[in-house]
């Protein structure tokens, strides 16, 4: 049983799909969880724009200053609009960048300190199975999903010991994010959404989607003490999709 009693968490994106699953299995562990999002209200929510960094570093700051130090973040954001790189422009890579990388930047930044105090911290981003093998049609996800990937694994060589980072890449999991892409995919190729799925299901071994909770759960262990020995790491949760080593 993981046991995460004493520990709090701030789980970016946490009010729907993988985020909110994290968020879940998290609390169920023990700890208190606090959910950062623009739609967040409520007890333990935080509401803000990952775009916005100064909004980002005020709102965070006042939550430790009055409620307590992190010693668990989940770095996790929308992906970009799908669409072939080559359609891209300047400032979709410029927002993409900001809201995922300068964004945890920003977050790491913030709640460090106190995962030193407490010698203990888990860095966990969800990012996506495209910084092992590119998905075609997305384009500037796959470009900015690589970035967070190094960024991260630079972090796993900095940070001192028992503060651990790592990335959780999903694969096809159902999700309004994923509902979304099948649609667009579909207008696309003048094929229906079922006919999307259905391709999309013969790439993975384990021939579904997968449910958000069962990142959720993975999430939850690699915030835990159980993985203290796990860092820099970059786990496909995919069914086996994954064909990389």
């Amino acid at each position: 049983m993981i046991n995460l009693d004493g520990k709090r968490a701030l789980v970016c994106g946490g009010t729907s799909g993988i985020g909110e699953a994290a968020a879940e299995a998290i609390r169920d562990c023990g700890a208190d969880v606090v959910i950062l999002s623009r739609s967040a209200s409520g007890k333990n929510t935080i509401a803000c724009n990952l775009e916005d960094l100064d909004s980002l570093n005020n709102s965070v700051s006042k939550e430790i200053e009055n409620n307590g130090n992190f010693e668990i973040l989940i770095n996790n954001s929308g992906g970009p609009p799908s669409g072939p790189l080559i359609d891209a422009k300047p400032v979709d890579f410029e927002k993409a960048f900001l809201r995922h990388v300068l964004a945890s930047q920003t977050l790491v930044q913030l709640v460090l300190p106190g995962m030193k105090e407490a010698n203990y911290g888990r860095i966990i981003n969800i990012i996506s199975t495209s910084v092992k093998e590119p998905i075609v049609g997305l384009g500037v996800s796959n470009t900015i999903r690589g970035a967070m990937a190094s960024w991260s694994k630079t972090f796993s060589k900095e940070l001192p010991p028992s503060i651990t980072i790592n990335n959780v890449l999903p694969g096809f999991t159902a999700t309004e994010r994923l509902e979304e892409l099948k649609q667009t995919l579909s207008k696309q190729k003048g094929i229906s959404p079922n006919e999307v799925e259905k391709a999309w299901l013969g790439t993975v071994p384990e021939g579904r989607l997968a449910d958000p909770s069962e990142l959720g759960q993975v999430i939850a262990f690699l915030a835990s003490p159980a993985a203290s020995f796990v860092r820099g790491v970059s786990l496909p949760v995919d069914g086996g999709r994954t064909g990389s080593i």
